[in-house]
């Protein structure tokens, strides 16, 4: 499902260049899960990006089933982006405007593949049922990442992305939204890749693996 390799990232900077990626090569099946680890400024959010299509190699590919992101073009990714892959970030993001049942159904309908069937699983399933009328505002920060949660999944991505999901929840929130999230996972082929600081919640992925001074080991 995704596949990365020998990818190098830099960015400018007054003293020169300074190298983030140094030859990262990485495999994810479809349907696996996989926690990057690594120290603050080690990387991993810059290869979350590059794999989301938010940002261009500096040489390397990346690949997401058929679709090679480094030959594409910004409106080719994001289409992409858009159809294919959910993004879950550590802020939520939820849309202030919109009523819940608006924000589980925003990226499904901009992908063209909104299903009033299994928005309602998702609803059931993450406990959302006495919420959709609410606003992001009246909802507490795990009630909300529920709801990013069913965002992310509503448009039946084939890759999902999440940057420390959990990282502003307490430690028991944190544990049943990732609880919630395998448990949907599980009903899906849809493959996970997330960055995550804690151990306890790396431990409950499939696969782990560590970026450090540019390098996965």
């Amino acid at each position: 499902m995704l596949r990365v390799e020998n990818v190098f990232k830099s960015y400018l900077t007054p003293q020169g260049p300074l190298p983030v990626l140094q030859g990262i090569d990485l495999t994810l099946e479809s349907g696996s899960s996989l926690a990057l680890m690594g120290e603050s400024g080690s990387g991993k959010s810059t290869l979350l990006h590059l794999v989301a299509g938010l940002d261009k190699v500096d040489s390397g590919s990346i690949r997401s089933g058929e679709h090679r992101l480094e030959a594409m073009n910004e409106a080719q990714l994001a289409n992409w982006r858009r159809t294919e892959i959910g993004l879950v970030f550590q802020q939520f993001n939820l849309i202030g405007s919109l009523r819940v049942e608006d924000n589980l159904a925003f990226q499904a309908r901009l992908a063209g593949r909104h299903e009033p069937r299994w928005q309602a699983h998702l609803v059931q399933r993450l406990g959302l049922g006495d919420l959709l009328k609410r606003y992001p505002e009246q909802l507490s920060g795990g009630q909300q990442q529920r709801v990013a949660l069913g965002r992310a999944l509503a448009s039946q991505p084939k890759l999902l992305l999440a940057d420390e999901p959990t990282g502003s929840l307490d430690e028991a929130t944190s544990d049943e939204v990732l609880r919630l999230l395998l448990e949907l996972l599980d009903d899906t082929p849809t493959t996970l890749l997330m960055v995550t600081h804690s151990q306890r919640v790396a431990a409950q992925l499939a696969q782990r693996v560590v970026l450090s001074k540019g390098r996965l080991t």
